[in-house]
């Protein structure tokens, strides 16, 4: 018996693929990230990522009940404050944008799951994610206070899980030192452990309105051609008491993924960023590319790499999909 005859008798009958299909991808693994811009009446439509919108508290309703009625069990919450200063004094007021979402979302559902970014890029002048000295560069222990607050009202707000994803040197230990502190010892951090420089953001910081008005983000976010200080980066950030690792972005990034997945126990988080989406969604809109052949395709690809969960634009497609 030849061995390629078993291989094409197994993939003949699609209940017999599904039976030996070795990666699968399920509405649990799935996060929605949501634009929370500060306001009321507000729904905005992204020009660069189509299908995608920025939100005012008041209008989540209609987005997190379809977040619901798909059985998606989190988003992931980006603010967008009204008024912005070099410090990111928005970012940790108790009746800031986000925390106004989170409580919203909480009285809607109280059982979706809540995650928060904890950076300051939306709500500094400057658009970097971190203070800056006299020169313009980023003073990370200074930052690090300012991250505590944020994340600090974030819990206090009703948050379940924190995200920092400044990639600051140290911010997960002084976060978790300050959750414990305040009795929020078991409220998981989700970090961005392994944030690289990416040109995959663009429309991201479109629709944030994030983009550093001078410079870029090189100094405090990883080089794309590293691996070996991934794994560095993720070490640091477990050691701190990190409870979720996350790789971002995902697709140029799977070995970097499957690197991760090997070699550390935690619960492995991938974002499928903003690039990403705007690339599908503009193919398939000139032709080029069937859309949901290729949404699952590139979902499936991150899962495969070792992802056991994944922050995705598509999260209400893929549900859709897979019911």
């Amino acid at each position: 018996m030849f061995p390629e005859q078993r291989a094409r008798r197994l993939r003949i009958k699609p209940a017999i693929r599904r039976m030996v299909r070795e990666t699968g991808i399920s509405v649990d693994d799935l996060i929605y990230p949501l634009f929370i811009k500060e306001g009321e009446s507000i729904k905005e439509s992204i020009d660069a990522m189509p299908g995608q919108f920025r939100y005012s508290p008041d209008r989540l309703s209609d987005v997190i009940g379809e977040v619901v009625s798909r059985e998606i069990p989190a988003v992931l919450l980006f603010g967008i404050p009204r008024r912005k200063d070099k410090f990111g004094t928005e970012a940790h007021k108790k009746d800031g944008v986000v925390q106004q979402a989170i409580r919203r979302i909480k009285d809607a559902a109280p059982d979706l799951l809540v995650i928060t970014d904890v950076c300051l890029c939306e709500y500094t002048s400057h658009g970097h994610c971190g203070i800056l000295d006299r020169e313009g560069a980023v003073e990370n222990d200074e930052t690090l206070e300012v991250l505590a607050k944020v994340a600090l009202s974030h819990a206090k707000a009703g948050a379940d899980i924190i995200a920092p994803s400044d990639m600051m040197d140290g911010r997960v230990g002084i976060i978790r030192e300050a959750l414990d502190e305040s009795g929020f010892e078991y409220t998981p951090i989700m970090s961005y452990s392994a944030k690289y420089a990416s040109s995959f953001y663009g429309p991201f910081r479109e629709a944030a309105g994030s983009a550093p008005s001078f410079g870029d983000r090189k100094g405090y976010q990883m080089d794309p051609a590293n691996v070996r200080e991934a794994l560095r980066e993720i070490r640091l950030d477990v050691d701190e008491g990190a409870d979720i690792i996350m790789v971002k972005p995902a697709m140029p990034y799977l070995d970097v993924i499957r690197l991760a997945a090997d070699e550390f126990d935690e619960p492995l988080c991938a974002y499928q960023v903003s690039g990403e989406y705007a690339m599908i969604k503009a193919a398939s809109a000139n032709g080029w590319l069937a859309e949901d052949a290729c949404i699952m395709e590139s979902v499936l690809s991150i899962k495969r790499a070792g992802a056991d969960m994944l922050i995705t634009y598509f999260a209400c497609r893929v549900a859709e999909l897979l019911s």
